[in-house]
Protein backbone atom coordinates (compact mmCIF):
# COMPACT_ATOMS: atom_id res chain seq x y z
CA UNK A 1 0.00 0.00 0.00
CA UNK A 2 3.08 2.45 0.96
CA UNK A 3 4.31 1.74 -2.68
CA UNK A 4 1.13 2.52 -4.27
CA UNK A 5 1.00 6.30 -2.11
CA UNK A 6 4.70 6.63 -3.56
CA UNK A 7 4.14 5.87 -7.23
CA UNK A 8 1.17 8.13 -7.10
CA UNK A 9 2.96 10.92 -5.45
CA UNK A 10 5.24 10.62 -8.02
CA UNK A 11 3.27 10.83 -11.06
CA UNK A 12 1.24 13.82 -9.55
CA UNK A 13 4.81 15.76 -9.02
CA UNK A 14 5.71 14.66 -12.64
CA UNK A 15 2.12 15.73 -13.94
CA UNK A 16 2.49 19.25 -11.61
CA UNK A 17 6.43 19.94 -12.87
CA UNK A 18 5.36 19.14 -16.65
CA UNK A 19 2.36 21.79 -16.13
CA UNK A 20 4.45 24.31 -15.49
CA UNK A 21 6.07 25.14 -18.57
CA UNK A 22 7.85 28.32 -19.43
CA UNK A 23 5.31 31.23 -21.27
CA UNK A 24 6.59 32.03 -24.69
CA UNK A 25 8.25 35.70 -25.20
CA UNK A 26 7.54 36.88 -28.78
CA UNK A 27 8.46 40.72 -28.89
CA UNK A 28 5.84 43.46 -28.82
CA UNK A 29 7.31 44.53 -32.69
CA UNK A 30 4.80 42.39 -34.94
CA UNK A 31 7.07 39.70 -37.21
CA UNK A 32 5.31 38.94 -40.77
CA UNK A 33 5.97 36.30 -43.56
CA UNK A 34 4.41 35.84 -46.75
CA UNK A 35 3.07 32.99 -47.31
CA UNK A 36 1.45 32.42 -51.04
CA UNK A 37 -0.46 34.64 -53.41
CA UNK A 38 -3.32 33.46 -55.81
CA UNK A 39 -4.72 34.71 -59.07
CA UNK A 40 -8.24 33.52 -60.19
CA UNK A 41 -10.53 34.61 -62.83
CA UNK A 42 -13.84 36.29 -61.01
CA UNK A 43 -16.50 38.74 -61.37
CA UNK A 44 -16.98 42.09 -60.27
CA UNK A 45 -19.87 43.70 -58.56
CA UNK A 46 -21.47 44.68 -62.08
CA UNK A 47 -21.16 41.17 -63.76
CA UNK A 48 -17.99 42.01 -65.29
CA UNK A 49 -15.20 39.21 -65.81
CA UNK A 50 -11.82 40.24 -63.84
CA UNK A 51 -9.06 38.97 -61.94
CA UNK A 52 -8.61 38.16 -58.43
CA UNK A 53 -5.24 38.21 -56.39
CA UNK A 54 -5.36 36.86 -52.80
CA UNK A 55 -2.20 37.42 -50.71
CA UNK A 56 -1.86 35.03 -47.45
CA UNK A 57 0.63 36.23 -44.81
CA UNK A 58 1.89 34.73 -41.42
CA UNK A 59 2.06 37.34 -38.43
CA UNK A 60 3.07 37.05 -34.71
CA UNK A 61 2.42 39.92 -32.28
CA UNK A 62 4.05 39.77 -29.11
CA UNK A 63 1.68 42.19 -27.07
CA UNK A 64 -1.29 41.38 -28.95
CA UNK A 65 -2.38 44.68 -29.96
CA UNK A 66 -2.97 44.19 -33.89
CA UNK A 67 -6.21 45.50 -35.71
CA UNK A 68 -7.63 48.97 -35.33
CA UNK A 69 -11.68 49.70 -34.87
CA UNK A 70 -13.90 50.64 -37.46
CA UNK A 71 -13.75 54.57 -38.35
CA UNK A 72 -16.03 56.29 -36.34
CA UNK A 73 -19.28 58.35 -37.69
CA UNK A 74 -18.03 61.82 -36.58
CA UNK A 75 -15.40 60.87 -39.23
CA UNK A 76 -12.03 60.66 -37.51
CA UNK A 77 -9.53 58.72 -39.36
CA UNK A 78 -6.76 58.94 -37.14
CA UNK A 79 -5.01 55.71 -37.93
CA UNK A 80 -7.40 54.49 -40.16
CA UNK A 81 -4.77 52.25 -42.00
CA UNK A 82 -2.63 49.51 -40.54
CA UNK A 83 -1.88 47.33 -43.82
CA UNK A 84 0.42 49.22 -46.10
CA UNK A 85 1.51 47.91 -49.90
CA UNK A 86 4.30 48.93 -52.13
CA UNK A 87 3.50 48.39 -55.98
CA UNK A 88 5.92 47.57 -58.24
CA UNK A 89 6.09 46.77 -61.74
CA UNK A 90 8.12 44.73 -63.93
CA UNK A 91 9.72 47.09 -66.66
CA UNK A 92 12.35 45.43 -68.93
CA UNK A 93 12.82 42.84 -66.90
CA UNK A 94 13.51 45.16 -63.68
CA UNK A 95 11.16 45.87 -61.35
CA UNK A 96 10.53 49.31 -60.48
CA UNK A 97 8.02 50.96 -57.95
CA UNK A 98 4.75 51.96 -59.58
CA UNK A 99 3.42 55.72 -59.65
CA UNK A 100 0.73 56.65 -57.25
CA UNK A 101 -1.94 56.58 -60.07
CA UNK A 102 -1.37 53.20 -61.19
CA UNK A 103 -4.92 51.42 -61.86
CA UNK A 104 -2.98 48.28 -59.73
CA UNK A 105 -2.05 49.95 -56.99
CA UNK A 106 -4.06 48.90 -53.58
CA UNK A 107 -5.64 51.24 -51.50
CA UNK A 108 -5.88 51.40 -47.98
CA UNK A 109 -6.23 48.26 -45.52
CA UNK A 110 -7.44 47.81 -42.66
CA UNK A 111 -6.77 44.86 -40.22
CA UNK A 112 -9.86 44.10 -37.70
CA UNK A 113 -9.21 44.87 -34.39
CA UNK A 114 -8.09 41.64 -32.45
CA UNK A 115 -7.59 41.22 -28.58
CA UNK A 116 -6.60 38.18 -26.61
CA UNK A 117 -7.99 37.61 -23.31
CA UNK A 118 -5.69 36.37 -20.59
CA UNK A 119 -2.10 36.74 -19.26
CA UNK A 120 -1.04 35.04 -22.37
CA UNK A 121 -1.30 38.04 -25.30
CA UNK A 122 0.80 36.60 -28.21
CA UNK A 123 -1.39 36.21 -31.02
CA UNK A 124 0.28 34.39 -34.32
CA UNK A 125 -2.07 33.52 -37.25
CA UNK A 126 -2.83 34.17 -41.06
CA UNK A 127 -4.03 37.11 -42.90
CA UNK A 128 -5.77 36.97 -46.37
CA UNK A 129 -6.42 40.04 -48.29
CA UNK A 130 -7.98 39.66 -52.03
CA UNK A 131 -7.38 42.08 -54.55
CA UNK A 132 -9.73 43.25 -57.27
CA UNK A 133 -7.68 43.75 -60.73
CA UNK A 134 -10.42 45.72 -63.58
CA UNK A 135 -7.66 47.17 -65.61
CA UNK A 136 -4.98 44.61 -66.92
CA UNK A 137 -2.71 43.81 -69.71
CA UNK A 138 -1.89 40.22 -70.57
CA UNK A 139 1.86 41.07 -69.88
CA UNK A 140 1.52 42.61 -66.40
CA UNK A 141 4.18 41.18 -64.00
CA UNK A 142 4.31 42.59 -60.46
CA UNK A 143 5.14 42.67 -56.93
CA UNK A 144 3.99 43.78 -53.71
CA UNK A 145 6.25 44.90 -50.62
CA UNK A 146 4.22 45.12 -47.42
CA UNK A 147 4.36 45.87 -43.75
CA UNK A 148 1.57 45.96 -40.63
CA UNK A 149 1.52 48.66 -37.39
CA UNK A 150 0.26 47.67 -34.40
CA UNK A 151 -1.96 50.21 -32.10
CA UNK A 152 0.99 51.18 -30.42
CA UNK A 153 2.30 52.34 -33.83
CA UNK A 154 5.12 49.23 -34.01
CA UNK A 155 6.13 48.77 -37.48
CA UNK A 156 6.65 45.10 -38.71
CA UNK A 157 9.32 43.90 -41.05
CA UNK A 158 8.80 44.37 -45.02
CA UNK A 159 7.87 41.05 -46.55
CA UNK A 160 7.65 40.72 -50.21
CA UNK A 161 5.56 38.76 -52.76
CA UNK A 162 7.31 36.30 -55.50
CA UNK A 163 6.85 38.22 -58.84
CA UNK A 164 3.18 37.65 -59.85
CA UNK A 165 1.74 37.45 -63.35
CA UNK A 166 -1.51 38.50 -64.04
CA UNK A 167 -2.96 36.84 -66.63
CA UNK A 168 -2.14 33.52 -65.37
CA UNK A 169 -4.26 31.82 -62.67
CA UNK A 170 -1.99 29.80 -60.06
CA UNK A 171 -0.39 30.20 -56.94
CA UNK A 172 2.84 31.90 -56.16
CA UNK A 173 4.40 30.96 -53.12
Amino acid sequence: MKKIKYLFLIIISFLILDSCQKVQQLSAVPHIEYTSFTIFDTTDILGNNSKGGRLKFHFEDGDGDLGLNAPTATGDQTDSTNLFFTLFRKEGGVMLPAPDNDPLKPSAYRIPYMERLGQNKIMKGTISVTFLYLFYSPGDTIRYDFYIKDRALNESNVASTSEIVLSENKTYK
